[in-house]
C-alpha cells in the first residue's frame, strides 16, 4: 500500500508539473481525477501515511485564528518606479556608469502581490507575504491551495524563493459571478481579490478562489551555482515553478528595451493574467553585485508601469448629486467600460468650472481613466466624434433634492436648505461613519432606506430606532440578528469620547483632529457650546475661520436642541481621556507607502488619538517617518535628515 501512495503522488506532482509548467499536460482530467480520489481514499484508510507534500494538502481546511509575524532572512525590497522613455534612459545610463555593457532582462510586472516560499529538502515549509519588506505575514495554510506552488520540489534542496501570488482573469471572473449570486459586494480588481484571499483564516476560502504563482527571484542564487537571472528562471522552471519564461526577453540598450515594452503593451489585454508594466533586470550577477543597492531599494532593478489605461464610452447623463454642506457636485454617468480590471459607469466632474473647461456634452464620446490606476476620471472629450447638435453645459440653479435655488461660493454651487433630504442623509451617513460615532453595519443604502420610510431624519433618531425594532425586522433584507446588531452597534457609541461626537456634528471645516484639539481643550461638549469666538481663535490648529464656523452653528437654536437631545438619551458629552491619550504628545509623523494591514486613516487615527501630529511633508520638525510598501522620495529626505523610520510593527509598538 505504501508503495502505491508513493507511486500515486509522484504520478500526480508529474502531472502538474506538466501541466502548469511545460504546458504539455501527458493525461486526461478523467486520469488525474482517478488517481487523486484513489490518494485520497489510501489517506482516509491509512491517514497515518499521509506526505506533507501530498495533492490533498490544497483543499484547505485549517482555520488560524490570526496570522504569526515572521521576518525574511533577506530583506524583499521592492523596485524603484518609473513612467517614460527619457525615465529609461537614465536608469541605462546610471548602470553603464558601473557596467559598460550591460544585458538585461525585460520581464512582465505581474500585478498581484509578492510572497515569499521556503522549501527544506524540497518540501515546502513556509509561504509568506512580503509585508513591508522586513516582517510579513504567515500564510502557509493559503500558499499550500495553488496549485502551481509546488509542494515539493524536483530537487530535494534548501531554498527560498519569491514570486508573484495572483488572480487570474478568468478566475476573477468566476469569483464574482458567484458573489453576485450570493448578492455580495464585488471585488474591485484581480489584484484586490488576490490580496483578500491570501489573507483569510480559513484556507477553505482561499482554496475556491483558484489562485496562481509566477516566480521570478531567487535571493542567493550564487549557492546554485548561478550566473544570470535568466539561469534562475531556467534553474526555477526545473524546480517545478511556473516562470515568464515564454513572455521574458532580453535587451541590450534603451531601443530593445523600448521596443519589447511596446509588444507586451499590445499584448496586455489578451493575456489570461493582470500586468502593470516591464520590471528591468541587470542580467548577469557579478553585475547585480557591482551595483548594489541603495538603503531601499536595488541599483540593478528598475519598474517600468504603463500608463494608464484609457478607454472610450459614451456619456448617457449629467446626474448631480447633493452633499451634506449642500455642495452640488455634477457626475458623468457612461455606458460601463471595464478600466485598469474594474467595471467603470460614473465618474466626478468636480463642479461647473470644471465641465467648462472639458466642455462635456451628453451624447459626447469621452475618454476615461484611473487617475493613479484607482480613481476614475474623464480625461477629454473627442471633439471629432461629436454630433453638431448636442446641448452645450449648462449649471442647474435650483437643488435636484427640493428645488431651492442655489447660490455659488467660489468655483462650487450649494443648496442653502437644511432641511433638504439629500443634505440630511448624507449627514447622516457621516454622523455614524468610521470616524465620527462609528456605529458599524449602516450602509448608505440602509440609511437612505431608513430616511425614506420615516425611521430616520435626525441624529437622535438613530438611538430610536429600538422602539421600532418589531417593524424593522420585518422589512425585506434584515432579520432579528442583523437589527440586533445594529442596536448594539448604536447603543455602544453613546460611550465614545466627546471628540467623536463633536466631528459626527458635521461642524463645516471641523474635522476628526480639529473635533480632537477642541475636546482636551474644553473638555465637555457645554464648554465648547458656550465658548465665544475670542476663545476659539487662540487655540492652537483652529483659526479664524473654523472659530466663525463653529459660532454660526451654535448661533442655530435648532442645533443646540439637538445635542441636548442627544444628552438626553444617554450620549457621553465629555472628553475621555484613556490611558495612552497623550503618550505621543508633541511628536511629529510622516506616513508614506502602503503599510502591511493598516491603512493611512487609521494609522492617522492612532497618531491623533496619542496626541500626536500627522504632516504631509518630511522636515527638521518631523519625529518619525512610518514606512510602508513603496515610500518614495520621503523615505530619501528622511535619511538625509537622520529622521527615525519605522515599519508598521515598530510603529504598532508605540501604542503597547
Amino acid at each position: 500500500m505504501l508503495e502505491r501512495y508513493n507511486e500515486l503522488i509522484d504520478l500526480i506532482n508529474k502531472a502538474s508539473y506538466e501541466y502548469y509548467v511545460l504546458d504539455m499536460p501527458t493525461i486526461t482530467d478523467q486520469e488525474y481525477d482517478d488517481y487523486y480520489n484513489e490518494l485520497l481514499s489510501i489517506e482516509t484508510k491509512y491517514p497515518e501515511l499521509k506526505r506533507e507534500d501530498s495533492p490533498t494538502n490544497r483543499v484547505g481546511g485549517k482555520v488560524l485564528d490570526k496570522f504569526e509575524k515572521v521576518t525574511h532572512k533577506t530583506p524583499m525590497l521592492s523596485f524603484d518606479d518609473i513612467f517614460n522613455e527619457e525615465e529609461i534612459e537614465a536608469f541605462d545610463e546610471r548602470i553603464r556608469k558601473i557596467v559598460p555593457s550591460p544585458t538585461y532582462t525585460v520581464e512582465p510586472k505581474m500585478d498581484g502581490l509578492s510572497g515569499s516560499l521556503i522549501y527544506e529538502k524540497g518540501i515546502l515549509k513556509r509561504g509568506a507575504t512580503r509585508g513591508d519588506g522586513v516582517v510579513g505575514e504567515n500564510i502557509t495554510e493559503n500558499i499550500k491551495t495553488i496549485k502551481s506552488i509546488p509542494l515539493k520540489l524536483t530537487k530535494e534542496i534548501d531554498i527560498e524563493v519569491r514570486g508573484e501570488i495572483y488572480m487570474s482573469k478568468a478566475s476573477f471572473n468566476k469569483a464574482n459571478a458567484e458573489r453576485s449570486r450570493n448578492g455580495e459586494a464585488l471585488f474591485a480588481n484581480p489584484r484586490n481579490a488576490a490580496a483578500g484571499s491570501v489573507r483569510q483564516l480559513d484556507s477553505r476560502i482561499a482554496a475556491s478562489r483558484n489562485l496562481d504563482f509566477m516566480a521570478y527571484f531567487i535571493p542567493n542564487p550564487e549557492t546554485y551555482g548561478l550566473k544570470t537571472q535568466s539561469d534562475s528562471l531556467k534553474f526555477l522552471k526545473e524546480l517545478g515553478f511556473v516562470t515568464n519564461y515564454k513572455l521574458n526577453s532580453h535587451a541590450h540598450n534603451v531601443k530593445e528595451i523600448n521596443e519589447h515594452i511596446e509588444y507586451l503593451s499590445s499584448i496586455r489585454q489578451s493575456l489570461p493574467y493582470e500586468i502593470d508594466g516591464v520590471v528591468l533586470k541587470v542580467d548577469n550577477l557579478k553585475d547585480e553585485e557591482k551595483l548594489g543597492f541603495t538603503a531601499r531599494v536595488p541599483r540593478w532593478g528598475i519598474a517600468y508601469k504603463f500608463p494608464a489605461v484609457e478607454v472610450l464610452t459614451v456619456l448617457k447623463e449629467i446626474k448631480f448629486t447633493v452633499g451634506r454642506t449642500g455642495k452640488i457636485t455634477p457626475n458623468a454617468l457612461f455606458f460601463p467600460v471595464h478600466v485598469a480590471g474594474s467595471l467603470i459607469s460614473k465618474a466626478t466632474l468636480h463642479n461647473e468650472d470644471y465641465c467648462l473647461e472639458k466642455d462635456v456634452r451628453v451624447g459626447d464620446t469621452i475618454s476615461i481613466r484611473k487617475a493613479g490606476d484607482v480613481i476614475p476620471e474623464v480625461v477629454e472629450v473627442k471633439k471629432e466624434r461629436r454630433d453638431k447638435e448636442l446641448e452645450p453645459f449648462k449649471m442647474i440653479d435650483s437643488c435636484p433634492m427640493c428645488n431651492t435655488a442655489l447660490i455659488k461660493k467660489d468655483a462650487n454651487h450649494y443648496c442653502p436648505n437644511n432641511k433638504c433630504p439629500a443634505r440630511n442623509i448624507e449627514k447622516l451617513v457621516h454622523f455614524v461613519s468610521r470616524n465620527a460615532m462609528n456605529i458599524d453595519g449602516f450602509g448608505d443604502r440602509i440609511i437612505e432606506d431608513f430616511y425614506n420610510m420615516g425611521f430616520l431624519r435626525k441624529f437622535e433618531d438613530f438611538y430610536k430606532l429600538e422602539i421600532n425594532k418589531e417593524t424593522l425586522m420585518n422589512l425585506e433584507g434584515f432579520g432579528e440578528k442583523s437589527i440586533n446588531n445594529l442596536l448594539e452597534a448604536i447603543e455602544n457609541s453613546k460611550s465614545n469620547s466627546l471628540e467623536r461626537l463633536i466631528f459626527a456634528l458635521g461642524i463645516r471645516y471641523v474635522g476628526a483632529k480639529t473635533a480632537k484639539i477642541i475636546s482636551k481643550h474644553f473638555k465637555s461638549m457645554e464648554a465648547f457650546m458656550n465658548s465665544t469666538y475670542e476663545e476659539l481663535v487662540v487655540i492652537d490648529d483652529v483659526g479664524e475661520k473654523i472659530a466663525a464656523s463653529i459660532v454660526s452653528y451654535f448661533e442655530n437654536e435648532d442645533n443646540k436642541l439637538e445635542i441636548n437631545r442627544l444628552k438626553e438619551l444617554g450620549l457621553n458629552m465629555n472628553y475621555l481621556d484613556n490611558n495612552n491619550s497623550n503618550t505621543l504628545e508633541g511628536k511629529t509623523f510622516v506616513l508614506t507607502g502602503t503599510l502591511p494591514t493598516l491603512t493611512r486613516d487609521e494609522a492617522k487615527e492612532m497618531i491623533e488619538a496619542s496626541g500626536g501630529n500627522v504632516s504631509s511633508s518630511v522636515s527638521k520638525k518631523t519625529d518619525y517617518i512610518v514606512l510602508g510598501e513603496n515610500p518614495g522620495s520621503k523615505y530619501d529626505k528622511g535619511k538625509e535628515l537622520g529622521i527615525t523610520m519605522l515599519n508598521e510593527e515598530e510603529f504598532k509598538n508605540l501604542f503597547e
